[in-house]
């Protein structure tokens, strides 16, 4: 199979900035930076008339220009980069440099005493040291632990704090790298788009591995709209729905992602860049649809992708961010509302669109939300589970895409939506405010029972956890359904053993002596439910081995049940007392949850190569917890 795609150069249309702007700062600012005095001398005193003074000359920037003249003449960041910056390598543009860049390069180069560029050049006038240190004192003060946070989370410092501060250890520079000029417009994004081949492996790709388990689009719609505007001359793709631009080119940086390895570089450096330059040309999209004022079904998708492609790429504190302006515009939009009520006018087809993207909206937050121990924002709805319905029938179709078959899907849509709405509401909440979620061993069973209850309902294709069912659906070449099974009883499953591991403690009650505190964790259904939802990542492992290492959520869920197993086993020896015989032999689920996270701990050597210190961070944590276990894990 072909890579997936080489990029045209860049749209026709480039900024230019006025020059007092070359780089963003004030012209008198730059003076100083390079130690420039623009007094006369001689003429007048310090302390004389200032009429006597004569007028000060604008000093001209001699500071050298070290980017390329492509970055520079579009004013975009250059990496400076040889013999191509990466600018320049993903617009497909030349990339040439002045000779003083070439000279302060070379000298740099073989001088060993300049590991940085920055150190040849004349620091300003005004120091930043007192700024950096000051930065320093407050996190070394505050330390780099969250308590408020999940106990399983990379946290870093809050967002109250005074500093900025990483709030989940990821996510450290914007998520969206910005190629674009001022001026560029539309065309501009038009310009960087595949050819049309290309184009069709990707979306192919995503339907394939994407839409399954997130299946909020028409899938004839979006084929009739994605045919169409390929069909239109260029002039008229430049009158084109940016919304709609913005979708397209988000899926294209989704099928990217679940691209196999195989090109380029082997750990798909260069596929991960091409991924992050569709996703940047698709948020430009956005910024020129205005997406903070302006709303519709298209940009809401295109959104709720790219929350997604930001938690797979290792950026879920700016996944976070981005979701709140998500559903922000959703309820702006009113798909929080019944359709029936909200737009009585409209098309059936167009209120089940509305119903299916609210639903992609809802489960996103919450199973976001319950990773990050974060409250949810998505609370309030009166579109209700039922009122979804199949999609019509496909009409015939004129394109070299194969339509993919969704039955099913509506079936697996309600059942994410029926088991978001009791997440959100007994463990989302809770956790949120930092209060258990249940009080009692009776309050336990009982919350425990409404969630097997719920789970009897749903369709046994999608709730078998027999050993070898995902097989046995692969083999049938059942694909679609057998990553939805995986995805309905992963976050199951999960769900379950954070009820089981709750500790019911009371509010207050550590501080009330008349209140008698009964532990509630189970910690053997507790292991029992993470080995069920681990065992899901291995299978997804197994089968889907791309994607296994390409969705966020799916590991980071993976990584936390592991961990879960290893405090509980630690920490509740007790509850798992040898077997009677002469040799006293271990516990039978004793021994089994230590063989799961050990096969965990070598699923982490090789997934996640985009992100090998968020990996290396999740394996020494992991080994910790594996040492307070003992017995040779």
């Amino acid at each position: 199979m072909s890579s997936p795609g080489t990029l045209d150069p860049a749209g026709p249309l480039q900024s230019r900035l006025p020059d007092n702007h070359a780089h963003g700062i004030p012209a008198s600012t730059r003076s100083l930076e390079d130690g420039d005095d623009t007094r006369s001398e001689g003429h007048f005193d310090r302390d004389g008339d200032p009429s006597l003074r004569p007028p000060k000359k604008r000093q001209k920037r001699n500071k050298p220009t070290l980017s390329c003249a492509e970055c520079v003449e579009r004013k975009t960041k250059c990496d400076r980069g040889r013999p191509r910056c990466i600018s320049c390598l993903k617009r497909q543009t030349e990339c040439t440099y002045s000779a003083r860049a070439e000279l302060i390069y070379s000298v740099r180069f073989v001088d060993p005493s300049s590991p940085s560029p920055s150190l040849t050049i004349r620091p300003s006038s005004v120091p930043s040291t007192k700024i950096k240190s000051r930065r320093e004192s407050d996190d070394a003060g505050n330390g780099l632990s969250n308590v408020t946070s999940s106990a399983f989370l990379l946290s870093h410092i809050p967002y109250s704090k005074p500093s900025p501060s990483d709030v989940f250890g990821v996510g450290k520079e914007h998520p969206f790298a910005n190629y674009w000029t001022c001026q560029g417009g539309l065309p501009e994004v038009i310009g960087i788009l595949p050819k049309k081949d290309q184009a069709d492996i990707l979306v192919a790709k995503y339907f394939e591995c994407v839409d399954p388990v997130y299946p909020m689009l028409n899938q004839q719609s979006f084929l009739q709209d994605y045919e169409n505007f390929w069909q239109l001359q260029i002039q008229d793709k430049y009158k084109a729905d940016p919304g709609l631009v913005a979708l397209q080119l988000i899926i294209y940086a989704m099928g990217t992602q679940f691209f196999p390895k195989t090109c380029a570089t082997a750990d798909g450096t260069q596929q991960a860049q091409m991924a992050e330059f569709y996703v940047s040309a698709a948020h430009q999209a956005l910024r020129i649809f205005a997406y903070l004022s302006r709303v519709n079904l298209s940009s809401i998708q295109a959104m709720i992708l790219i929350c997604y492609f930001l938690m797979n790429d290792n950026k879920a504190s700016d996944a976070w961010a981005f979701g709140g302006v998500l559903i922000r515009q959703a309820y702006a939009l009113g798909l929080n509302r019944c359709p029936d009520i909200i737009v009585p006018d409209a098309t059936p087809e167009e209120k089940q669109q509305r119903r299916k993207v609210w639903q992609a909206v809802f489960v996103q937050d919450t199973f976001l939300t319950i990773l990050l121990s974060l409250p949810p924002t998505s609370t309030f709805s009166d579109c209700t589970v039922d009122s979804l319905t199949e999609d019509p029938e496909p009409a015939t179709l004129q394109t070299p895409l194969n339509l993919i078959s969704t039955r099913g899907d509506v079936r697996y849509t309600r059942t994410m939506w029926h088991l978001a709405n009791l997440v959100q509401r007994t463990i989302c909440y809770p956790r949120a405010l930092s209060q258990p979620a249940t009080t009692t061993p009776a309050s336990k069973r009982g919350l425990v029972a409404n969630y097997q209850s719920l789970y009897r309902e749903f369709p046994h294709m999608l709730t078998e956890t027999q050993r070898g069912w995902t097989a046995q659906l692969v083999q049938n070449g059942e694909y679609r359904t057998a990553r939805q099974s995986l995805f309905l009883r992963s976050n199951y499953w999960h769900s379950l053993m954070l009820i089981h591991a709750d500790e019911g403690t009371p509010p207050n009650s550590r501080h009330d002596s008349a209140i008698s505190h009964i532990p509630t964790i189970d910690a053997r259904a507790a292991v029992d439910a993470a080995r069920t939802a681990i065992a899901t990542f291995f299978d997804l492992w197994q089968w889907f081995e791309t994607e296994a290492g390409v969705w966020w959520v799916f590991q980071h869920r993976a990584y936390e049940e592991a961990l879960m197993i290893c405090r509980l086993l630690a920490a509740y020896g007790s509850q798992f007392p040898p077997i009677s015989s002469p040799r006293l032999e271990p516990d039978p689920l004793f021994i089994a949850a230590k063989a799961d996270v050990a096969r965990m701990l070598e699923i982490l050597e090789q997934v996640g190569t985009s992100a090998p210190e968020l990996q290396k961070t999740r394996r020494e944590i992991l080994c910790q917890a594996c040492e307070a276990v003992g017995d040779g894990l």
